[in-house]
């Protein structure tokens, strides 16, 4: 029994491992990708930069004005 188990999940892990490459697609997409067109607000650099900036900005604020100093 012991020798019988090994076969049979190795057989049904080969099996689904089979079912799975032989469900791949293998006809050719011919896919156009166009990146260089203008595309939204969000995908300009500078959003990105300026965004990255003020989130830095407002956590160091947020971090160094929040406390009291006592004398």
């Amino acid at each position: 029994m012991r020798s019988l188990l090994p076969k049979v999940s190795s057989s049904i892990l080969f099996l689904l491992l089979f079912v799975q490459l032989w469900a791949q697609d293998d006809k050719k997409l011919d896919v156009d990708v166009n990146v260089n067109k203008g595309g939204d607000w969000y995908t300009q650099p500078w959003v990105w930069i300026v965004g990255g900036a003020v989130s830095i900005l407002l956590l160091v604020a947020l971090i160094r004005g929040g406390g009291k100093k006592d004398d």
